[in-house]
C-alpha cells in the first residue's frame, strides 16, 4: 500500500483511473483495478472520489481542462488548431488521451453525459472566449466535431489518403475549414 500522502494518493487514483478509462472506456473498468493499480483500496478511491462516476467526472475535468490542439490567438486559431491536429494525429505521434477517453467512454450514457459537461465548460468555453464574435454560438461546437472526426479517420481508422497526404496541405485545407466554422 502506499505510504499516507493524501495529495499524492489522490493523485495516483486519479493518474491510475485516466489510464484505466482511456484504455478500456467507463463500462469496461472497475473501482478495484484503479485502486490496485493506484496501489490502493477501492473504499479509499471511493472515500476520495465518492463513487466511480464521481472519479470518472474528475478524470474528464483533469483531461479536457488540458490544452491539445486548441491556442489563444483569435487572429490565428484556425491555422493553429489545423497545424496541431495535423501533427497531433501523423502517424507515430503519441496517442490524444483525451480523445481516446471520450470514444471509448461515451457508449454508456451517464458517461456521455459527464463527458458533454466536460467538453462545454472546458473546450467549447475556450473556444467561445477566444473568438472576437459572439454570436457563432454553434462554430465552437462545430470545429470540435471536424477535430473530432479527423481524429478518429487518422488515427483509429487510419485513413489511408489522410496518412500518406501531404501534411502542409491538409493543415492548409483544415485552416480553411475551421475559419469558416468560426467566422460570423
Amino acid at each position: 500500500m502506499r505510504p499516507r500522502n493524501a495529495a499524492a494518493t489522490r493523485e495516483a487514483i486519479l493518474n491510475s483511473a485516466l489510464e484505466a478509462f482511456t484504455r478500456a472506456g467507463y463500462d469496461a473498468v472497475g473501482v478495484r483495478e484503479i485502486a490496485e493499480a493506484a496501489g490502493v483500496t477501492a473504499m479509499l478511491v471511493n472515500r476520495y472520489f465518492g463513487s466511480k462516476e464521481g472519479l470518472f467526472a474528475e478524470v474528464v475535468e483533469a483531461a479536457m481542462a488540458e490544452r491539445t490542439v486548441l491556442t489563444d490567438d483569435p487572429a490565428t486559431l484556425a491555422a493553429d488548431i489545423a497545424a496541431a491536429l495535423v501533427r497531433r494525429t501523423a502517424p507515430g505521434a503519441g496517442q490524444l488521451d483525451p480523445f481516446l477517453l471520450m470514444l471509448r467512454s461515451a457508449p454508456n450514457p451517464r458517461a456521455a453525459e459527464i463527458l458533454r459537461a466536460g467538453i462545454e465548460r472546458h473546450v467549447e468555453k475556450h473556444l467561445t472566449d477566444v473568438l472576437p464574435v459572439k454570436t457563432n454560438t454553434e462554430g465552437p461546437a462545430l470545429v470540435l466535431a471536424v477535430i473530432a472526426g479527423f481524429w478518429v479517420m487518422r488515427t483509429l481508422i487510419g485513413s489511408t489518403e489522410l496518412n500518406r497526404a501531404d501534411e502542409a496541405v491538409l493543415a492548409r485545407k483544415l485552416e480553411k475549414v475551421f475559419a469558416v466554422l468560426l467566422a460570423e
